[in-house]
């Protein structure tokens, strides 16, 4: 019997645990109401306590909760600050860390992958992870050739947990709405389970990190570590040093904030267009900043494919974003499948909404910040909050090929957020994105990238 699916009842017990105590809290909030306590302050300490208990649950876990947990953090810049202070640290300690498995069952996976003879390829190896992914955790040690490296090792019947982690976290979505605003928690969740099932194979996710590192090799900004082994559940890569980002959030000063920032930004939208793929799991944990100033960047089994159509639509949706005239917003929505085809909507109301969403691209110089980004969040609130029979919130629709790439600018979002970064970023957009820096962005796609 596998080591996760063993402990199937402690699982579902500490996750079924948390709609409890919920209740239970809210039931004690109203009774210290009762004896004087403004309802406001009252909410406010039910949502603090419901968070901790929350972040505390998932990280214990690992698998599909742990994984929810990580891209839920992501969005923490969105939290009001009285709800986000007293337990960011708890959400950076949980993109960077979870319980170890045993060794021996780490021994049994690599015998399992590797062959019986798995020690002859290492020099050296850690008995002890040095970091915990959502399904496996990391082992430092020394390749047969010199190389330090990174040996991912994935949980013994991770793929069991994550599908039992996911129909639980499913049926406790309401309880992650109100903590962060503006979020549409179901269909988040369906899109990570998918995403996820990819995440388990290592063969793809070996596949795509020699992507990008044979797109990046030798360059000065970034930092991609090389594939060195793959079989069965296990990965070697080349080993990453370096500050986490999470670190830089925490503690860097402004220009290793501004740096980083600008270094996520421009992987993210350079990756399309050096290897058409996009890296969409940005959460702090999975980057570095290196000594010599380079981004090294990390896990790679989300990475999404983006052709070359679809970076020049997106490029396109992006200027004429900026540039702000509702008619033809509200006709390039149309024409890519953002608004449904019977909508009817006022183009003014549709630019108001979409224009701040493009400002960072519309001025040469931005500052990403946790007030900017609630001020969005609330928005997209106010938004899915109206479904009223014509409402602007029915006419929308997230088209299926915008999904992957949505998550990863939305998620890279929020870490500028929390970063607090100011740069460039519109001159990024012009370098990177095809469509964008075009003279007439109305004009349809050259006929050499479209399908």
């Amino acid at each position: 019997m596998s080591d996760i699916p063993r402990r199937a009842v402690t699982r579902t017990a500490k996750l079924a645990s948390l709609p409890l105590g919920y209740a239970g809290r809210t039931a004690v909030g109203f009774g210290k109401r009762t004896f004087g306590r403004p309802a406001e302050a009252v909410a406010l300490e039910v949502q603090r306590r419901t968070a901790e208990q929350l972040f505390a649950v998932l990280g214990e876990l690992k698998g599909g909760a742990m994984k929810v947990g990580q891209l839920l953090s992501i969005f923490e810049a969105g939290l009001p600050e009285e709800v986000a202070g007293p337990f960011r640290a708890s959400l950076t300690r949980l993109q960077e860390a979870a319980p170890p498995m045993p060794a021996e069952t780490t021994h049994r996976v690599l015998a399992q992958g590797l062959g019986d003879d798995w020690r002859e390829k290492f020099a050296e190896f850690d008995d002890r992870p040095a970091a915990a992914a959502s399904i496996g955790q990391v082992h430092k040690a020394v390749w047969h050739d010199g190389r330090a490296v990174a040996v991912k090792v994935q949980y013994p019947g991770a793929a069991q947990a994550v599908m039992s982690d996911f129909a639980q976290i499913s049926r406790l979505s309401r309880l992650f709405t109100p903590l962060f605003p503006g979020v549409e928690v179901k269909p988040v969740i369906a899109d990570l389970k998918r995403r996820l099932e990819k995440e388990l194979d290592y063969v793809d996710e070996a596949r795509a990190q020699t992507a990008f590192h044979e797109a990046y090799a030798g360059d000065p900004d970034f930092l991609v570590p090389a594939v060195v082994a793959q079989s069965g559940n296990v990965l070697v890569t080349e080993w990453l040093d370096g500050t986490p980002l999470a670190r830089v959030i925490a503690e860097g000063d402004q220009d290793d904030r501004d740096r980083a920032g600008l270094l996520l930004f421009r992987f993210l939208l350079s990756g399309p267009a050096r290897c058409e793929m996009i890296h969409i799991d940005p959460h702090p944990g999975n980057f570095r900043l290196l000594d010599d100033g380079r981004l090294g960047v990390m896990d790679f089994g989300g990475a999404a494919r983006v052709p070359a159509e679809l970076q020049w639509s997106i490029g396109r949706l992006l200027r004429i974003g900026t540039l702000g005239d509702p008619d033809a917003i509200v006709d390039a929505l149309w024409e890519e499948g953002w608004l449904a085809e019977d909508a009817e909507v006022d183009p003014e109301e549709v630019a108001e909404l979409v224009g701040p969403h493009a400002a960072p691209f519309a001025v040469e110089r931005f500052r990403y910040n946790r007030e900017w980004m609630r001020e969005q969040t609330a928005r997209g609130l106010g938004l899915a909050s109206d479904m009223r029979p014509g409402s602007l919130a029915r006419q929308f629709r997230l088209p299926p090929q915008y999904l992957a790439v949505s998550r990863a600018l939305a998620g890279g979002g929020g870490v500028l957020c929390q970063l607090e970064a100011e740069g460039a970023y519109r001159a990024e957009a012009e370098r990177w994105l095809p469509g964008f820096a075009d003279d007439d962005p109305g004009t349809d796609a050259p006929e050499e990238i479209t399908a």
